[in-house]
């Protein structure tokens, strides 16, 4: 089955469809660090780097067919539909109305297959607005649709992250959306367990096994090592590491002595998720922007590592990341996890 892949991000979606046995030819991605971490991981996919609004039907029609059934997948920007963003939840706002350019591809392309992925809050954004809009868009071409919210902990990720999708088919039937893994998920010893003790601020991006794969997640995640290995943290300052020492695995700010949070004007507005400890005997919290959150480490007194975040995603050790850390760190929690779109595509293959 031959894809393309949209608004790619450094490719979450594409590793998975990658791993369900779906060849990737050609994806879209604007932002230069995101494409260039794409690239890294999937050198064989023609990348279109830039403002898909740009994108020519002329260069879309020229892309390659298969003769095992074709699939466009990805997902629009989601600030916009986000529960923690209220104020870019409107009509109005441009960047909202971007799955247009997606539709835009489909009517050009005419996959056998469409994937569509975004934040569960885009379901009652506008008061299903949007929603509404997108299926009607799809029904017009012809596809069949199938949609809800899927949670990555319910398909082998060890994470409570929990996405919206779409699946479109022109075939006889819709497909319907992957059912749950009856298995418990990876706990967070399972995903990073094995990997080597960090100091605040370390920006040493190799990495070596120290010791045995704590899990069977683990053991699959560890591929060869392509290149760096994206397992460096953000320095923080000693104010803040302070307050992490007072905040047990499953704790979070609530834990930390009024004195010690005098910066924050009225503390008891920060959400639960702030200042997180995990804990190794559970799933993960999302991994959105865990920086700005102040997400920690269960056990030492500092936050996630790039590569610790991306275990937590499922992504291979294999996959890479470009550009500082910051813009690393912003790639890994944009992403959708592997294992959840693989899931999703094993459907396609299945039918």
């Amino acid at each position: 089955m031959i894809a393309i892949d949209l608004f790619a991000g450094v490719g979450g979606m594409s590793t998975g469809a990658a791993q369900a046995g779906i060849d990737v030819k050609f994806a879209v991605e604007r932002d230069k660090y995101a494409a260039g971490a794409y690239y890294k991981n999937h050198p064989r996919c023609e990348l279109f780097v830039g403002d898909i609004r740009f994108l020519s039907s002329q260069r879309i029609k020229k892309i390659p067919r298969g003769s095992d059934g074709t699939v466009v997948f990805g997902g629009p920007p989601c600030q916009g539909f986000s529960y923690s963003n209220t104020r870019t939840r409107k009509v109005h706002n441009e960047s909202n109305w971007l799955f247009e350019e997606f539709v835009r591809v489909v009517k050009i392309w005419q996959p056998d297959f469409v994937v569509f992925e975004n934040v569960r809050g885009i379901t009652n954004t506008c008061r299903g607005f949007f929603l509404e809009a997108i299926l009607d868009r799809f029904a017009r071409l012809k596809y069949t649709l199938s949609y809800g919210v899927l949670n990555a902990l319910d398909y082998g990720v060890s994470q409570n992250r929990s996405r919206f999708f779409l699946i479109g088919s022109r075939m006889n039937s819709a497909v319907p959306l992957p059912q749950r893994l009856a298995s418990l998920p990876p706990t967070v010893r399972d995903a990073i367990a094995d990997l080597p003790i960090l100091v605040n601020g370390a920006t040493t991006s190799w990495l070596r096994y120290g010791v045995t794969p704590p899990s069977q997640y683990a053991k699959k995640l560890r591929k060869r090592l392509a290149g760096r290995s994206s397992h460096l943290v953000t320095k923080n300052a000693e104010e803040v590491i302070d307050r992490y020492r007072f905040i047990p695995p499953g704790g979070n700010w609530q834990d930390i002595p009024p004195k010690m949070m005098k910066n924050y004007k009225d503390p008891h507005r920060c959400h639960t998720g702030i200042y997180h400890r995990l804990h190794y005997d559970y799933p993960s919290v999302v991994i959105g922007n865990y920086r700005k959150n102040m997400l920690i480490h269960p056990s030492e007194d500092r936050g996630l590592s790039v590569r610790e975040a991306a275990r937590i995603q499922s992504f291979p050790d294999s996959c890479e990341f470009d550009g500082s850390i910051g813009f690393q760190q912003q790639q890994v929690g944009d992403a959708v996890p592997p294992l959840l779109a693989k899931a999703v595509f094993k459907q396609l293959m299945i039918g």
